[in-house]
Parts: C-alpha cells; sequence; structure tokens
C-alpha cells in the first residue's frame, strides 16, 4: 500500500492511493496516518478495504508529511561509505546518532525555509523507515518485523549549525521545514530490498546526487536493532538512515542552498518530492 496525507498544513486528512494512482480518502476509517494506523492490527484494516469504494481526495489537495503524531525523528549520520569518503571521515564502526526536531516536518512539496542568518544550506537525500510494532532490545534476526514502511525524507541541514557551533549536530538539522517527508509511506511488503534502491536529487534541475542504498554502511535491520537498545521504538517514529554522495558540503568549492532554488528529490519506488527554497518569514 502507498499511504498518504492530504490538506492544509495542520489538518491533514489520511488517504491512500488506488490502483489509479488517484488518492482516496480515509477520513472516517482511521483518525490520522499515526502509529495505531500503521500499527500491524492498523495495516490489515486498511489493506481489507474496497478503495474504489473510497471518496477521491480533492483535485489538487496539498500531499502532506505521510505521517503524523511522529514521537521521535532520528537521524544517522556518515551511513554511505561513499559519502564519508567524500567528507575525508572515517567509516563509522557504529551508527551515528542525532535527533531533529519533530517541528522541522513538512511537505514533500512545501517550501524549504532558509533561516535570516543561515549561511551553508544543504541538501541530503535519504531512505527513512516508521516503526509499526514497539521495539526494544530487539535482535537483529527479528528487526524488520518492527517496520511499517518506507518513504523519502530531506534531510535539510545547516551546515554552520551543524558543524561549526558547540554540541551536538540536532540543532543544524531541525530548523522549520528541514524535514521534507513523503509523498507516499509506503508499506514493507511493496519494498523487496531496502538495500538496493536508486537514489537522486537534483538542483535546478542539475543531478547532485546519483547513489543507492548498496552503499549505506548500517543497513535498516541493524539500525532498528541498534536503536532499540539504547531507547524505545514505538510506532509512529521515523528513522532517517543517511545520504549518498553530491552534498553541497562535499563539492570543492562547496555549494550551498539559495533563496529560488529548487530540489526534486527521488527514491525508486517511494515517488518524488520537490521543494522551492524560500527566505524564512517571505
Amino acid at each position: 500500500m502507498k499511504l498518504v496525507r492530504f490538506g492544509n498544513v495542520g489538518e491533514e486528512q489520511p488517504g491512500i492511493i488506488d490502483q489509479a494512482g488517484a488518492v482516496r480518502s480515509l477520513a472516517g476509517v482511521i483518525a490520522d496516518l499515526d502509529g495505531a494506523a500503521v500499527s500491524p492490527k492498523g495495516l490489515a484494516k486498511l489493506a481489507a478495504l474496497d478503495l474504489d469504494s473510497l471518496p477521491l481526495a480533492p483535485r489538487g489537495a496539498r500531499i502532506g508529511p505521510c505521517v503524523g503524531r511522529v514521537g521521535k525523528l532520528i537521524g544517522i549520520g556518515l551511513n554511505y561509505s561513499d559519502h564519508a569518503a567524500e567528507a575525508g571521515l572515517p567509516v563509522p564502526t557504529e551508527p551515528i546518532v542525532f535527533l531533529k526536531a519533530t517541528s522541522s516536518i513538512s511537505g514533500p512539496y512545501d517550501p524549504v525555509e532558509i533561516p535570516a542568518d543561515a549561511v551553508k544550506t544543504d541538501w541530503e537525500v535519504e531512505l527513512a523507515f516508521v516503526i509499526g510494532t514497539r521495539a526494544k532490545n530487539v535482535s537483529e534476526a527479528d528487526a524488520l518485523k518492527h517496520v511499517a514502511g518506507y518513504c523519502i525524507l530531506n534531510d535539510v541541514s545547516e551546515r554552520a549549525w551543524q558543524i561549526e557551533r558547540q554540541g551536538q549536530w540536532t540543532k543544524g538539522k531541525s530548523h522549520d521545514t528541514f524535514s521534507p517527508l513523503g509523498p507516499w509511506l509506503v508499506t514493507s511488503d511493496e519494498v523487496v530490498d531496502s538495500g538496493n534502491l536508486g537514489m537522486r536529487l537534483e538542483v535546478n534541475g542539475v543531478s547532485r546526487q546519483d547513489g543507492s542504498t548498496r552503499t549505506i554502511i548500517f543497513g535498516v535491520g541493524h539500525l532498528v536493532s541498534y536503536l532499540s537498545r539504547f531507547m524505545t521504538l514505538h510506532p509512529g517514529d521515523v528513522v532517517t538512515t543517511g545520504t549518498p554522495p553530491g552534498v553541497g558540503l562535499g563539492m570543492k568549492p562547496p555549494l550551498y542552498l539559495k533563496v529560488g532554488d529548487v530540489m526534486r528529490l527521488e527514491i525508486d519506488g517511494l515517488g518524488h518530492q520537490q521543494q522551492t527554497v524560500v527566505l524564512e518569514g517571505a
């Protein structure tokens, strides 16, 4: 299944993509596309629906973040071997973990805001996964059973805040609109191999990232097991797994986003995103 949320900001309704690619409303079936909806019981309920009997979403409706009421948004840094090489850093021996504020989540086609005092805002196409069942101290062999599905996340990063300011990466990753999520949550049964997905990002029509999850260091199963040692993962939590090479920071000289730039992201089977860069408050 391909699950979506549509409607104005803060008023999103749950939806599902039908065989023709149209958005059908799940209003009245579930309250939101949240932790309860992405549990095994919730997904089984949705899988049993006659989609043709559901009302169509309004034509031209905004597509919102594909998961609502996210409890935790967890990032993994330097998780692609070729990205680590691009950054001139050693391959990590265990996952680098940081948190992004859930208030950074936005829709896949919403504008991305550059903060007024930002100077090095960067792009990162990433594979994200959503937890479907509570995970605590799970084995890697059982880890994928806890994943409800997959989606795209643009891990927008203000590098000066992330790297040049004291403290953790979180503050460089958490500004409003720094986590466009969606367009779809694609359930795990439709993703044959999360370790073999092409990933692409363009800025103003120029290819900047063209990679694959084949170069990921710590795969989804490992991450679920690893994270569950340090924190309980709950249904609806989102983990974004890192980016392949081609970020602005790695270019020589570095290239960063400016007002008016347009980013387009795509991951095989998970749809695409597009955002225009605007100035905060504009």
